[in-house]
């Protein structure tokens, strides 16, 4: 029957039969082989390979973090990749200066009404004071009230000595101790790697002393210290971080120094990188509860709160610009770390330690307290029932900041304070070796992270807090408030 029906098709008929047999064969010639089964498939894949983590290492997940950006201020035109066509009006990355004059740059008419001139000293205008630039030991017999002694000068001449010489080539320094040529003391290094606050440590006696990159015997010394600190600013949307391994604490340190020496020179080459820090500062403080601790926007702790609030009030002091909800924000902080209605303070909750009840009523002092506050005087007593620590430069060095600016460096509370204070560190101070003219004490708050260079540090400053030379010492810390 087919083949009948085939037979009666007419030739057009059948050539398009043919031609649809062939497309079919061709169609199927091409077509891949068979997929496997679905289950097949699924039998590869039912366990993931060992080399693929479940969850991507924290290496590929960075979590964003203002430290790690450096941004090329806005200010500043790109930079081209073929470098002599473009006049930068700042080298972003300077080498090393020459010394002794790594910031002779005109100074910064930028202040109130012009350049403010000279700081004045102790006592106000017209009267004599170590601010003026004269050694300090000439003044020696002026400042009975005070408790400064000839011994106690000598020490703070030899921890000069002592951390000028543990300086490295670059500039900087290193809580290694031991690091870099020359001789040097090879005993109690600090563990933490933080160049910018062993830096900002070694430079802040040399100020407190006086010396500055404009003068002193150590302007060589200090000039270089800034420089290096200026060169390590990362720049980013939000200030210049200083931040290294000490974190928080590294930055508040830098940003005390380079404020001091701005204050103390008015040398305009250091405002701006001042004011950055101050901004990174702004920027990192815990929006929720307005403390500061190791990263930015962590919520708050008192250790980190007091180095980072020194350094605003040290800014403010320089006229440098502090924005009055940042202040107002730290003292909530403080609020919430209080007890007895601010006579003690605890580490990150309310509470009474030692060294955080000195750093919280130093800080309470800067933001406007005054001596009669009565919760100041409760902490004072406090402060001179648990006298001086032989074991804690760090407590001392809060703790004896409060005493002299709560008494003006007069009465039995500071004399008893002071005296044991003092004698106390003229007699434990190295004097022997290459360790000579330096301290270091185990068991103390950073003692073992920060070393001896840290310890001679704290141990120096707190024998220079009589002279007033930074800003931060003097009076006008504690008498004049922040912006409203």
């Amino acid at each position: 029957m087919v083949r009948a029906w085939f037979e009666d098709l007419p030739s057009w008929g059948t050539s398009l039969i043919v031609h649809l047999c062939l497309l079919l064969v061709l169609a199927l010639w091409m077509l891949p082989a068979q997929l496997p089964p679905a289950s097949v498939l699924l039998e590869v894949f039912e366990s993931e390979p060992e080399d693929i983590p479940t969850e991507l290492p924290d290496i590929l997940q960075p979590p964003i973090q203002i430290k790690d950006a450096v941004l090329t201020p806005a200010s500043l035109p790109p930079i081209s990749p073929k470098g002599p066509d473009i006049d930068l009006p700042i080298d972003p990355n300077p080498p090393l200066p020459e010394l002794p004059g790594p910031f002779d740059t005109p100074i910064i008419e930028h202040f109130p009404g012009g350049s403010p001139g000279p700081l004045p000293p102790p006592g106000g205008p017209g009267k004599s004071g170590p601010i003026g630039g004269r050694d300090i030991r000439d003044k020696v017999g002026e400042f009975g009230p005070v408790g400064i002694t000839r011994a106690s000068e000598n020490a703070v001449a030899l921890a000069l000595k002592w951390l000028a010489a543990h300086q490295l080539p670059d500039g900087g320094w290193d809580l290694d101790h031991r690091k870099g040529p020359g001789v040097r003391s090879q005993k109690n290094p600090g563990e933490k790697p933080s160049r910018n606050g062993a830096t900002a440590l070694a430079l802040l006696p040399m100020l407190g002393a006086g010396q500055t990159h404009k003068d002193g015997q150590y302007k060589n010394v200090v000039g270089a210290g800034l420089a290096y600190l200026v060169r390590g600013i990362k720049l980013d949307q939000a200030g210049g971080a200083l931040n290294d391994g000490g974190m928080m604490y590294a930055h508040g340190l830098g940003s005390i120094a380079l404020c001091e020496a701005y204050a103390m020179t008015k040398d305009g080459g250091l405002a701006g990188p001042a004011q950055s820090t101050l901004n990174y500062i702004v920027s990192a403080q815990d929006p929720v509860g307005g403390g500061w601790r190791y990263q930015p926007r962590q919520p708050g702790d008192t250790s980190v709160v007091g180095w980072q609030l020194m350094a605003l009030k040290s800014g403010h002091l320089a006229y440098l610009n502090v924005p009055p909800i940042t202040v107002a924000k730290a003292s909530k902080f403080l609020d919430s770390v209080q007890v007895d209605s601010g006579s003690g303070y605890g580490y990150a909750t309310p509470g009474d330690g030692a060294s955080t009840s000195a750093i919280g009523l130093l800080c309470r002092m800067y933001l406007g307290w005054k001596k009669d506050e009565p919760a100041l005087e409760r902490g004072l007593a406090k402060l001179a029932e648990r006298g001086p620590s032989k074991s804690d430069f760090y407590y001392n060095y809060y703790a004896t900041q409060v005493l002299f600016h709560a008494t003006s460096g007069e009465g039995p509370l500071w004399r008893k304070w002071n005296t044991e204070m003092r004698d106390w560190l003229v007699a434990t101070q190295d004097k022997s070796g290459a360790e000579t003219g330096s301290w270091f004490v185990a068991g103390g708050h950073s003692s073992k992270a920060g070393g001896r260079l840290f310890c001679t540090a704290l141990a120096c400053m707190t024998l220079e807090v009589y002279y007033r030379h930074m800003p931060i010492y003097a009076k006008a810390a504690v008498d004049e408030d922040f912006p409203d």
